[in-house]
Formats: structure tokens, C-alpha cells, sequence
């Protein structure tokens, strides 16, 4: 995935575990930027010790319209449960891409919708948390490149300290 821009937007998120799980997902699918809306978890990140460390390296901005902020050249995806949109088994991710995600106890607005580029839904019974959601779009963006790492070497890059298992061949 070395061509591809991932960007993440996020509607008025309330979980500050939530964001935190949003960013070890952009952190492990290599997203470059979380945009984020509302009041909500400007009121709660003081009080939760989970987002004090957080990667550092991807910049959380707090804007007033996702889409007026989106990433120039990105396509705007919204993942919503919407009539009509798009299963995400068949939907081909752009390679500048910006995911909008609802926030955990509501919907992406109508205007959103309308503006997006495309807008996908994951087939599930029932919906899925703002975390999930994340990290199962960014997991299918992965499996669906031609680009993707794998082996042994990314195996030994990405695990814990205390994870030296191998499998006998």
C-alpha cells in the first residue's frame, strides 16, 4: 500500500476508548491523519489516561467540517448504514482515500452523505462500535491491496516483546 493515503474522519465522537482504539487502527493499517468533529471528546480526553499516549506521529485535528477538511485529492467514503449504499465486500477502495465514520450513538448527516463520494455499509446483524467499524474498513482496504506486506520479517516487526512463537515447517 505504499501509493495509497488513508485519512480518517470522525463525526462528533463521544469514547475516549473509542479514539484511542481508532488510533492504534490508523497506527496499524498506516493511516496518515484523524479529523474529528464536536465537543464530545474535547470534554472527556481530560479525564481518560488510555489517550495520553497516543501515536504521536498521527496528527488528531479537531476541525468544524469534515468535508471542508478533507485531505486534498481524497475521495470521501462515508461508512454508514444507508439504503441503497454499497456492501463493503464490493466496494473498491480509492488509493487517497477519507473514511467518514458516524459517531457512536447516531448517524453521519444528510449533508455528508449527499457530498460523498461513495457511501458503504458492512453487512452486519446490527451495527457494529465506531472502533470495529474502523478497523474492519481499514482491515478490507488491506486485504483487498495488491500492494500489501506480509511474511515473516513484518511478523517479527509487528509483534510483542514477548511473542517469539514460530510454526515448525
Amino acid at each position: 500500500m505504499c501509493n495509497s493515503k488513508v485519512s480518517i474522519g470522525l463525526t462528533n465522537p463521544k469514547s475516549t476508548t473509542n479514539v484511542g482504539a481508532v488510533f492504534r487502527a490508523a497506527g496499524c493499517f498506516q493511516a496518515q491523519s484523524i479529523l474529528y468533529t464536536g465537543t464530545r471528546y474535547d470534554r472527556a480526553a481530560p479525564f481518560c489516561t488510555d489517550t495520553q499516549n497516543l501515536n504521536k506521529s498521527i496528527p488528531l485535528t479537531k476541525v468544524e467540517c469534515l468535508i471542508e477538511s478533507a485531505p486534498e485529492g481524497a475521495q470521501i467514503v462515508v461508512i454508514e448504514l444507508v439504503e441503497n449504499a454499497q456492501s463493503l465486500p464490493d466496494f473498491q477502495h480509492p488509493d487517497n482515500a477519507f473514511y467518514i465514520f458516524g459517531p457512536e450513538d447516531g448517524s453521519v448527516s444528510k449533508n455528508i452523505v449527499k457530498k460523498a463520494d461513495s457511501v458503504v455499509y458492512i453487512p452486519t446483524k446490527g451495527c457494529l462500535n465506531l472502533a470495529a467499524t474502523v478497523n474492519v474498513v481499514l482491515y478490507d482496504r488491506l486485504a483487498k491491496s495488491s500492494q500489501r506486506e506480509e511474511g515473516n520479517e513484518l511478523i517479527r516487526q509487528s509483534r510483542d516483546a514477548n511473542n517469539r512463537m514460530k510454526l515448525k515447517r
